[in-house]
């Protein structure tokens, strides 16, 4: 448990809580964006495949017989193995597609909310870290709390600044008709269409950046904490000895046997 023994002031035991349950939170927050930026370069891989496709092929004019029928000229066999990405015949955008963009925003979402709370946490860290400069036991640990702090405010801003990146990315596919016959009246003409995906990919991938940026600041943290949890630990027992009563005067102690 991470509660200080009695006789700790109330303040080295928020110090030793942050130190206890934030230092396993930031574990999991190491991680996490890991997880999400190996899905968004996943997303990106399966655009850019589609750009490629789109930028030298020859739109078909053949009539399907069957509406399931894949297109052979809008599909990519990398964007099918990445996301499914199927294009039919007789279908409009693939849903795979509109599932991708819905996840872009849902992730926004996430980033946004999740930055907005990380920065203010951190705000309020950074003053309640000023009142440890007046603990002298804790002096040659206060760099590796504030840079704690530091790490995640800027871990904080990342978060927003992918939230931007990835509702930019979604906006920027719904200006794609991916309906079949847009897409091949677009590439018989001027070919706006991939390159509108291969900047939408940009933006996902770097997005993707970002949380691997993320993750490598929070991980940082881990030494950190544990430095300066032994050392509150330290100061706190010092506290715990100094407050606990001796023996009274005239008693007998360990090596003395009563007269």
């Amino acid at each position: 448990m991470s509660r200080a023994p009695h006789g700790a002031s109330p303040l080295l035991e928020a110090i030793l809580n942050l130190a206890h349950f934030h230092k396993e939170h930031e574990r999991f927050y190491s991680s996490s964006p890991l997880d999400t930026a190996l899905q968004l370069q996943r997303h990106a891989r399966t655009l850019q495949a589609l750009a490629d496709r789109w930028a030298a092929v020859t739109p078909s004019a053949r009539a399907a017989r069957n509406p399931y029928e894949g297109a052979e000229d809008l599909n990519s066999e990398a964007a099918i193995a990445l996301d499914g990405a199927l294009f039919m015949e007789g279908e409009g955008r693939p849903a795979e597609i509109t599932a991708m963009i819905r996840e872009l925003r849902t992730d926004a979402e996430g980033f946004a909310a999740g930055g907005e709370w990380l920065a203010d946490a951190m705000r309020s860290s950074w003053k309640v870290a000023a009142a440890t400069m007046e603990i002298d036991e804790l002096a040659d640990v206060l760099g590796e709390r504030h840079r704690i702090i530091t790490n995640d405010w800027l871990a904080a801003h990342m978060q927003s600044v992918t939230a931007h990146m990835l509702f930019r990315a979604a906006e920027m596919l719904e200006y794609v008709d991916f309906t079949p016959a847009a897409l091949r009246a677009d590439l018989a003409g001027a070919r706006i269409s991939p390159r509108r995906l291969h900047s939408a990919a940009e933006v996902i991938s770097r997005a993707a950046d970002l949380c691997c940026e993320s993750s490598r600041l929070v991980h940082d943290n881990e030494r950190r904490w544990r430095v300066f949890r032994e050392r509150a630990d330290q100061v706190v027992h010092a506290l715990q000895a100094a407050s606990s009563p001796g023996p009274s005067a005239g008693a007998p102690t360990d090596d003395e046997p009563p007269s």
